[in-house]
């Protein structure tokens, strides 16, 4: 029989697998030196379904990893399930009590600091509050302010501090744009219409606008009212780009047509005169008949210029790539450098192949990258800076990294400026940390 037994799908095995339980460990191992000026914890989130099952890898129970960098040392390594009704119930997120319960988060997709608080994040739930040990806090929906879902991935502004977020919805209103102010109050709300109901996953900022993507990734209630996977592609939605003033409201909301595509993450946006430049990571169809069938990701160069309302889409490479960030004191702002994951030079590419950490030069229009050999499968890297007024490479790099051969993880610090040079420092993991999605420096 267990020679007939099928096989696990690809997001319960390797090191998609989830862990059994919680664990503490103080003074890790370091190879290198950790540097004095890192003085916080970087903290990512995981799926990590609690009973080991799952119909997919977007809706696994959130789990943090968080490594506490303090006087050169490593001195503490936690993993926290997010404490949700979702989880204290082991509910799946097809579960009808899922469906309309914003508190039901799988609180699986990020995590990151603002106004003093650690928010776990999912994009069809409120927020769910950290302490700065991992431990859950509970829900936070701004004294009942927020009704509507809470973006995976809030944008803060590196000049005002406030966080600006979106909530996407299965029934209307299907996008709502907030904002948090710098002590981290809900401050603005504005119902922007779109056609129907998409998967928003992401969006930007410039200093003037916030962005939103109206792509064709599309909901069917019919599908989630029977326990189905209710997303897939419908080139039929079109696709297009909202530009929005901060703190606008839909009236004053301007759309671009571009071609048909997909977009999980961007880069970056900035504005260029009378021009709105976006850099994103653009998939040219996603789940077209099954949730594994997708096209790779290529960085790519939108402009929309608001005086002419004329748009260039240009392909910046040719190099398939993943969970793409900048610099944060440059969200919204001019950037020279990304940082994203990708495959390793010779590999298939498939989702268990080894990587590669790649830091994009968009000025010169080169790449460095640092390769942690043929076993490696590094995950996303943040970066940060040495100081507050540090030039924009001059800092750290650092992620988790996988060995498949010895299946142990690695926190990895890299030289940001010479990223392809031996690593700064490597944290030994008391356990394997399993491939997850996003994270954060969070500083004291």
């Amino acid at each position: 029989m267990a020679a007939n037994a099928a096989p696990e799908p690809w997001f319960l095995s390797g090191n998609y697998a989830p862990v059994p339980d919680e664990i503490t460990e103080f003074d890790l191992r370091v190879t290198g030196s950790v540097p004095t000026e890192l003085q916080g914890t970087y903290i990512r989130n995981t799926p990590n379904p609690k009973d080991g099952k799952g119909d997919h890898w977007f809706f696994g129970d959130g789990m943090v990893h968080g490594v506490r960098l303090e006087g050169g040392k490593a001195a503490w390594y936690r993993n926290r399930w997010v404490k949700t009704p979702k989880f204290e119930k082991g509910l799946s997120s097809m579960d009808p009590e899922c469906m309309g319960d914003r508190t039901a988060s799988a609180a699986n997709t990020h995590v990151l600091g603002h106004a003093g608080k650690i928010l776990a994040l999912e994009e069809g739930s409120f927020p769910f509050e950290l302490t700065k040990e991992l431990d859950t806090i509970g829900y936070n929906d701004y004294e009942g302010r927020l009704t509507t879902a809470f973006s995976a991935h809030p944008k803060l502004c590196p000049e005002t501090n406030e966080l600006h977020t979106f909530g996407y919805g299965q029934l209307p209103p299907f996008l709502t744009y907030h904002v948090l102010d710098a002590k981290g109050d809900l401050a603005h709300t504005a119902e922007i219409e779109v056609p129907g109901s998409t998967m928003m996953h992401d969006f930007m900022i410039t200093r003037d606008h916030a962005i939103f993507m109206d792509l064709p990734v599309t909901f069917d209630l019919q599908k989630a009212i029977a326990g189905e996977i209710p997303i897939g592609w419908d080139e039929s939605y079109g696709a297009r780009i909202g530009i929005l003033p901060r703190f606008g409201t839909n009236a004053d909301i301007r759309w671009f047509e571009i071609d048909p595509c997909y977009v999980f993450h961007p880069l970056n946006a900035h504005v260029d005169g009378s021009k709105v430049v976006c850099q994103v990571g653009r998939h040219e169809y996603m789940w077209r008949d099954s949730m594994d069938d997708f096209a790779p990701s290529y960085m790519y160069e939108w402009t929309f210029d608001m005086d002419t309302g004329a748009i260039t889409e240009t392909q910046l490479d040719d190099v398939s790539h993943g969970f793409p960030r900048v610099d944060e004191r440059r969200i919204g702002l001019p950037a020279r450098y990304g940082w994203t994951v990708g495959s390793r030079p010779g590999s298939d590419g498939s989702m268990d192949a080894p990587g590669v950490v790649m830091k994009y030069d968009l000025e010169k229009g080169n790449t460095a990258i640092h390769d942690f050999g043929p076993n490696a499968q590094p995950g996303e890297f943040v970066f940060v800076p040495r100081s507050e007024g540090a030039g924009e490479d001059d800092g750290w790099a650092m992620g988790y990294v996988y060995d498949k051969a010895e299946n142990t993880s690695s926190l990895v610090i890299l030289d940001g400026a010479n990223p392809q040079d031996a690593p700064v420092a490597t944290v030994h993991m008391p356990r394997r940390v399993p491939h997850g999605f996003h994270g954060s420096w969070v500083g004291d």
